[in-house]
């Protein structure tokens, strides 16, 4: 019995030793999570597909039923943006409730999308719909995180990876899709759509009106002339409806499309609850091909 005490002994020091090297090896699992704060959720989406674990995301635009122009943020939203370390905003005027409820004593980091893509004000707001807008906000994400947490910067880098390699794939399909829908006109309710049209290679028809119905004013009669007389003239070979912003003028027309044989593709400007906006994209790209090729 006096030999085995001083072996039971060595092996609880070893056990010891065991849980102190494996209590400093993962450190990160007793960090509390970074809370970030983004305006629109396709941004707060791609911080999640980033930060992985790490992060613990607020997306303030998150309802794919709300109108984003009528949107109103509530004292919660304030309080949320004070603990965030790092805050996503659109820019370009489409999210200027944002400046308001950001404190000048706020000592996170702010990524306004827009500036970070040399969009001035004037430009078509809707810049998510520009993938190379996505790919730069992505990695700007990145190197925001890993400078609040260093020792996650190589997990933080090797989700990057994985969400470049996704958007790759979209790009693709853009491109090989653009074969088909080149120089095919199209018209919309709103310049949601505007960027991917332009990577599409598509004739966009009716700007004026679009714009117009964007700004919240009443589209002159001569641009609602020509609108419904692409329509019935069959002008376009696809009706783009904005299906979060809804007035009469645009469901007269919607209407007009359903009767003249013009096929509707429904768009949305808030990415869909429990969606990718990888996946977001494609599903739309992919409708709008199949119009087409009818």
């Amino acid at each position: 019995m006096l030999f085995q005490y001083p072996a039971s002994l060595g092996g609880l020091v070893k056990l010891f030793q065991i849980a102190i090297i494996l209590s400093m090896a993962t450190p990160a699992y007793a960090l509390e999570p970074l809370q970030v704060v983004a305006a629109e959720n396709f941004y707060g989406d791609l911080v999640k597909q980033v930060g992985g674990g790490r992060v613990v995301v607020t997306s303030v635009l998150s309802n794919p039923d709300q109108d984003p122009h009528l949107f109103e943020a509530s004292p919660s939203i304030a309080r949320s943006l004070n603990s965030a370390v790092l805050i996503i905003v659109n820019g370009v005027g489409y999210d200027a409730w944002m400046d308001k409820l950001i404190l000048p004593s706020h000592k996170g980091s702010v990524i306004n999308v827009a500036k970070l893509n040399n969009k001035k004000d004037g430009d078509n707001p809707h810049i998510w719909y520009d993938v190379a807008v996505m790919q730069k906000t992505a990695n700007e994400i990145c190197a925001r995180l890993s400078s609040v947490e260093p020792s996650s910067k190589a997990a933080f880098e090797q989700n990057l990876a994985l969400v470049q390699s996704d958007f790759s794939k979209l790009q693709a399909k853009i491109e090989a899709a653009s074969i088909k829908t080149k120089n095919v006109a199209i018209t919309a309710t709103e310049p949601v759509f505007g960027y991917m049209a332009a990577a599409l290679r598509l004739e966009m028809r009716n700007e004026r009106f679009q714009l117009a119905v964007m700004n919240n004013t009443e589209p002159s009669f001569s641009d609602v002339t020509a609108f419904e007389s692409d329509l019935k003239n069959h002008k376009v070979s696809a009706f783009i409806y904005n299906l979060q912003a809804s007035t009469p003028a645009t469901e007269r027309l919607k209407q007009l499309a359903t009767k003249s044989g013009i096929p509707v593709v429904g768009i949305t400007e808030t990415e869909p609850e429990n969606a990718k906006y990888q996946d977001w994209m494609m599903s739309q790209i992919i409708a709008l091909e199949n119009v087409v090729s009818k």
